[in-house]
């Protein structure tokens, strides 16, 4: 995360201080120049709550602290094409949580209103979210507006503030308890001219596969039910979860119907694997039916956990029609190597196909750690 970590930088903040200055002439951002100092020990997270707390520190210094200030002064920001990028974060963190300290509704809505101004030059995507938690009916009543905005980052804003698992972004409960509450934002969009709001439309949809599988379903098969030619691109990547896990009725609404198949057992390179290496696999899937076959086909790790039992994680590997009889070999490389979010133990692992969300043929192999040359 280092590269990441430098989005928010001490050049970056102090640019800002300098910039807000510019926009609120007489005023010394002491706080926020001197938060560029204490930047390089923190992850990008905890750097945009840094920032976000110096700038709160300095904005309740002015004469008339609070919500309505801060917002003319950014609006005077704005302004600057410099007033752009990742230190807008805590910017707009700062924004909300005066808005929501005021508790005023026209605060609320004006912060609303505000993040879709910064949004061009740095999404607003994680600030709006503690405006959904304190009042998600009242901020969707603004949102969904934003799904005919003229530009593709407000439009986009609308899908992806919304999403229920959006990563790095604080959880909003009520979102996930009510899953339907954001389908009018996605059905608006789904077809989307722009390329950028779509791929969200889809990644929400396929957030939303996480808890109510049913609802996604049922919107992938009306969105395909009305389509243009980016929607059945569109309903694949939202259902890829929902296909991984074999969900019977995501697998038909792509055309993956049960198929007479037979598969040989995955052919490995090698049966131990020293980390960190490639492990290629190839194997042969025939279609044994009298009819073309639409053929979903998927791999299956089985990691083996510290406690000795195995953890499945299904990959995407392709998607293929077979004629009547016809054979076809496919082959794939997986990669084992020191990762942030996966621990991986020496042992036995396994290595299983998956066809249509029907399993075949596992085969196991040995994972052994990476070897230390003194």
């Amino acid at each position: 995360m280092g590269v990441m970590n430098e989005l928010i930088n001490a050049q970056g903040v102090e640019s800002l201080a300098e910039l807000l200055a510019e926009a609120s002439p007489g005023k010394d951002w002491e706080h926020l120049a001197g938060a560029a100092a204490g930047l390089s020990p923190l992850g990008l997270r905890e750097r945009t709550d840094h920032v976000s707390h110096a700038l709160l520190e300095d904005l309740r210094q002015l004469p008339q602290p609070g919500y309505p200030t801060a917002a003319r002064i950014f609006r005077s920001a704005l302004r600057r094409p410099a007033f752009t990028g990742w230190v807008l974060w805590p910017v707009s963190e700062a924004a909300v949580t005066l808005a929501l300290e005021s508790g005023s509704d026209q605060d609320f809505d004006d912060c609303l209103a505000l993040l879709a101004e910064l949004t061009p030059r740095l999404t607003g995507e994680f600030a709006v979210r503690r405006l959904l938690a304190r009042d998600q009916d009242r901020a969707l009543r603004t949102i969904r507006h934003w799904t005919s905005h003229p530009d593709e980052h407000v439009r986009r804003l609308a899908s992806e503030g919304t999403r229920a698992y959006l990563p790095w972004a604080v959880r909003v409960p009520s979102l996930i308890r009510t899953p339907e509450a954001t389908l009018p934002i996605l059905d608006a969009l789904y077809r989307d001219p722009s390329e950028y709001v779509r791929r969200s439309v889809a990644n929400h949809l396929n957030d939303l596969a996480r808890h109510a599988p049913g609802v996604v379903v049922s919107t992938a098969a009306r969105w395909l039910a009305a389509p243009d030619a980016n929607t059945p691109g569109l309903v694949r990547q939202g259902l890829r979860t929902l296909i991984k896990k074999a969900h019977p009725e995501a697998l038909a609404l792509l055309g993956f119907a049960p198929a007479s198949v037979t598969v040989t057992a995955p052919r490995l390179d090698r049966r131990v694997v020293t980390m960190p290496a490639e492990l290629t696999f190839d194997f042969d899937v025939s279609n044994i039916g009298s009819t073309d076959a639409r053929l979903a086909v998927d791999y299956v790790v089985h990691y083996l956990k510290a406690n000795g039992s195995h953890s499945a994680k299904v990959f995407k590997m392709t998607s293929l029609t077979l004629g009547a009889g016809e054979t076809k070999t496919l082959s794939k490389r997986h990669a084992f190597k020191p990762m942030t979010t996966r621990v991986h133990h020496p042992g036995v692992h396994a290595l299983e196909l998956q066809i249509n969300g029907i399993r075949h043929s596992r085969t196991e192999f040995v994972l052994e750690a990476e070897r230390v040359i003194p």
